[in-house]
């Protein structure tokens, strides 16, 4: 048997929609008998166009949330869902980057200070600031601000 994909699923779904609208435009003009036997006619068509579309579907893995599904239980549109998730990502994204950045920054302001009262440990300090992906040394400070000593000089 050949897979089923999402397109099968797809003309199942047109088909039952048109026999759906055919019914509704029968039922809207109804006149007497021809139209009865019309409706005759569509009504087992119908009921085995949903019958294939729900053994085509049943096929398809699928994974809706299930907050999206009480969305559109709601009458609410599922974009607009989408659109608050990825605003609320976003939202979240931007504060833990500027967390980051802010932790990065004291990291090596940190690291600064401790170079300028002990002289004599900054290879462990670069090395801690190094495995943290802060500054490496001097020259992985080019561009950076000098810092002014307390005894007035810079590095």
């Amino acid at each position: 048997m050949a897979p089923i994909t999402l397109d099968a699923v797809d003309d199942h779904l047109k088909n039952t929609i048109q026999l759906l609208f055919q019914l509704q435009s029968a039922t809207h003009g109804y006149l007497g008998s021809a139209t009865h036997s019309e409706l005759l006619r569509l009504i087992p068509q119908l009921s085995s166009s949903l019958s294939a579309l729900s053994s085509t579907a049943s096929h398809i893995q699928t994974q809706i949330p299930p907050e999206v599904v009480q969305y559109v239980d709601e009458g609410r549109n599922p974009d607009i869902y989408t659109r608050e998730f990825v605003e609320l990502v976003v939202k979240g994204n931007q504060y833990l980057k500027g967390k980051g950045e802010a932790f990065a920054g004291f990291r090596d302001l940190l690291a600064e200070e401790m170079r300028m009262a002990w002289p004599d440990m900054e290879g462990e300090i670069e090395g801690v600031v190094g495995s943290g992906n802060g500054l490496e040394g001097k020259e992985g400070r080019e561009g950076e601000t000098e810092v002014k000593r307390e005894n007035g000089g810079t590095s």
